[in-house]
């Protein structure tokens, strides 16, 4: 019984990190660019929020770059929110450019990233082994509690 507790904590303490999600608020300097790295994996489910403020100015360029040196240009934005499920593996650039502005900007990103196995969500994968964990002990014990 307690090597199954034992297991069953280990594996609800593995699903703790399956989606990976962050919130950052950093000031894009006038004429500087500023970077964020994502490392993805193929089938990973992503969304891209942001929104930019500034005095007069409230815009940023805005592009991606991909594993493979692909550049998704998005142009000049105030905001957007942007979901892609990932078909390659490796590290994603999120590019914000105030190159051609004369002030700095005030950008707040949040993104997520959902992890999938087999078509479903990790989260939802893990929760349906641990429930077969748990129906396999139970029938262990009442099996193993009969009398003959």
């Amino acid at each position: 019984m307690a090597l199954t507790f034992l297991f069953l904590s280990i594996m609800l303490l593995s699903t703790v990190c399956l989606v990976k999600a962050a919130t950052r608020s950093f000031t894009v300097p006038s004429g500087e660019e500023i970077t964020e790295i994502l490392s993805l994996a193929v089938e990973d489910h992503v969304t891209i929020i942001f929104t930019v403020g500034g005095l007069t100015e409230g815009t940023v360029n805005f592009y991606m770059t991909f594993p493979n040196g692909t550049v998704k240009e998005f142009g000049r934005r105030a905001s957007l929110d942007y979901r892609f499920i990932c078909d390659l593996k490796g590290e994603y650039i999120l590019h914000f450019s105030n190159e051609y502005s004369t002030q700095s900007v005030l950008v707040t990103l949040n993104y997520e990233i959902q992890r999938y196995i087999f078509g479903i969500p990790q989260t939802l994968f893990f929760t349906l082994i641990i429930a077969a964990v748990c129906v396999a002990a139970v029938t262990a014990f009442i099996i193993m509690g009969r009398q003959h």
